[in-house]
């Protein structure tokens, strides 16, 4: 099976002098379709810049970034941009909902981005919600909903476009241990039943768990690739 992301001696430098520090010092990645990698290291160790890089938020200093074999670092800012909007999704620690907006409409928007008729937008938005376990919430804004179903609206709004590739940045960070492991459930379910790929960075071994395998990081290198409950 040909990989969904490949990474191939990737850096990852920033700034210049003795204020130079390679983030990522020349990574091998290799991402099949369906897994589900936790991406784990202490801060500053180049998980998430990993992250970064194969979400298209930020470019490689060197080396290969491919998305169905089709080298990244080659395109255009915009069809960087038609990458994201078609094939990627996010989830973000801070949920980053627009706040004065009901959950529904926050689930809508990537497909407003995407020039999609009114009611068809909001059809598939509501199908995401109760995908997610909250089609009664629809009509409440984000500051009527605890952290965790804030979290679940963020979800329902990175799966809205039926992305391949769920990109999710410390998403369980500012819940506590009941919702984390809610969301780590919906997570799990959504890679097992419809097969989106998840890349998740996670400092908790207890969400990390979750995942099919975990890439562990230090001084912006992969220094190891563990099975959860391997011996």
């Amino acid at each position: 099976m040909s990989a969904l992301v490949e990474l191939t001696g990737v850096t990852r430098i920033y700034g210049t002098g003795e204020a130079r520090v390679a983030a990522l010092a020349g990574i091998d990645l290799a991402v099949s379709p369906g897994e589900f990698l936790a991406l784990m290291g202490p801060s500053g160790s180049g998980k998430s810049t990993c992250l970064n890089i194969v979400g298209c938020l930020d470019e490689p200093t060197e080396g290969s970034h491919r998305f169905h074999g089709v080298e990244v670092t080659e395109l255009s800012q915009n069809q960087r941009a038609l990458l994201r909007r078609n094939y990627l999704g996010f989830v973000f620690q801070g949920f980053n909902l627009l706040p004065r907006t009901s959950a529904l409409e926050n689930v809508e928007l990537p497909l407003v981005y995407r020039g999609m008729g009114a009611a068809e937008r909001r059809e598939r938005a509501m199908r995401a919600l109760v995908d997610v376990g909250l089609g009664d919430r629809a009509s409440h804004a984000p500051n009527e909903l605890s952290g965790g179903q804030q979290q679940r609206v963020a979800m329902a709004r990175a799966i809205v476009t039926d992305p391949e590739l769920l990109l999710a940045d410390e998403p369980t960070g500012n819940l506590d241990t009941a919702r984390s492991i809610e969301v780590m459930e919906l997570l799990a379910s959504l890679n097992r039943d419809r097969g989106i790929t998840i890349l998740m960075v996670t400092h908790e071994e207890e969400m990390a768990r979750y995942a099919s395998a975990i890439l562990r990081f230090r001084d912006g290198c992969i220094v190891g690739r563990d099975t959860p409950g391997a011996a």
